[in-house]
Order: C-alpha cells, then structure tokens, then sequence
C-alpha cells in the first residue's frame, strides 16, 4: 500500500476541504439570498463541474495555469516555479471541481432557515455580518457540515482532473486514484485492491457520521 499517496491525498482533501469552506459561504450566501433576475447564471456556473466531464475541466485548467496561461504566467513572476504538475495545481483544479459540493449544500442550510427569525435580528439593531454568525450559520450547521464532508469526499475520489492537471508525479501529484490505477496497469491487483477497500471503508464510515448526525440535529429541533 503506498502510504506516500494516501498521505497526499488526504493533504490535498484536507486544502480543498478548508478553502471551499472559506470561499463557498460568501458564493451560497448570495446565491441564497440574492435577488439578483440573473443569479441563475453563476448557479449554472458553480454547478457546471459536476456535468462537466473531468478530462474538459482539466485542460482548461491545465491551459490556464500552464507556462502560457496567464494564471501561470502570474504564479510564475511571483514564486519563480511553475503551477502546473505542482501540488498548489492540483489545489486548484480540486476547488474547481469539487465547488459545487460544498456551495449546493451550503446554500440548502441558508435556505431552511426561517426568514421571519433573520427579519427579527435585524430588526434587533443586528448587522447582516452578526446575523449571519449568530442566526443563520448556526441554524446551517447541518448544510455547512454536509458540505465540507462532501467536498472532502470528493476530492478522495478524484482521477481526470488531478491526472491532466498534475500528472503522475511520485510524491507530489501521485494520489490514491491515480496509484491505483498504476496498480491495475501493472497487474497488481492485490495491491490495488487493498487501497481501494481502504478508501471505500473510510467514505463509508465518513457518510454515516454525517448522516447520523445530520438525523440528531434534526431530532433536536422537532417541528410539532
């Protein structure tokens, strides 16, 4: 078993996991709340990677960041290193493709919250920022989790993308899907095969926690 990929994987679940969080509040939040007639637009947007097939999203990506990519071009004036092949790539590329697991159920946490109970923090002399941290984050918690959780998961799995995009690099772009495909090429089925149960038995056990405890908070808050 190549503990060496498995190690960078979860490194690399774990970078997408924690900026999705970051950058996928604001985007769910807006597109939550916003009254924008065109908002429809930026969901198609955010959604387009999980209809998209990976190997598309991946050169696209890939030209973006390359050495003639302006992205690439940029990251190349200010580390002096190229993106592409790289672990900050495959970050990349991995936030893109994983942004609407985390956005989607973000967004369906802020929109189960009552308005009546935003309305009346406002009313409170509360700003839109306190209202969000102490009304409506609290009462997402379940979406909010369910979206980290899923984009974690995601990111486990991934394959075309992490393949155009970082290649096959032994101790930097090699991960758990790509050395189990090496595995299989090299007829090591055995070794594969382990690697593989070991992903399916987390993902299994990661998915009933958060079902488990998405059915408790809901217990807690009965509706009669």
């Amino acid at each position: 078993m190549n503990w060496q990929a498995i190690a960078l994987t979860f490194k690399l679940a774990c970078c997408v996991s924690a900026i999705l969080l970051l950058i996928g509040l604001p985007i769910a939040y807006w597109v939550t709340y916003s009254r924008w007639r065109w908002k429809f637009i930026v969901e198609a947007v955010v959604a387009l990677p999980i209809v998209l097939p990976p190997t598309v999203l991946g050169f696209y990506v890939l030209m973006a960041i390359g050495s003639h990519g302006w992205v690439g071009k940029i990251w190349q004036a200010w580390f002096d290193r190229r993106l592409a092949f790289t672990f900050p790539g495959l970050v990349i590329a991995s936030v893109l493709y994983s942004l609407p697991f985390a956005v989607q159920p973000f967004a369906a946490g802020f929109s189960g919250v009552d308005r009546k109970l935003i309305e009346a923090s406002w009313t409170l002399g509360a700003s839109k920022l306190r209202t969000f941290l102490r009304v409506i984050l609290p009462l997402s918690f379940t979406g909010i989790l369910t979206g980290v959780v899923l984009s974690f998961a995601h990111t486990l799995g991934e394959f075309g993308v992490v393949l155009m995009v970082g290649g096959n690099i032994e101790g930097v772009t090699r991960t758990v899907s790509i050395d189990i495909y090496d595995n299989v090429q090299a007829f090591n089925n055995v070794a594969a095969g382990e690697t593989a149960l070991l992903l399916l038995v987390f993902s299994f056990v990661v998915l009933s926690i958060v079902y488990g405890l998405n059915r408790r908070m809901w217990e807690a808050f009965p509706t009669k």
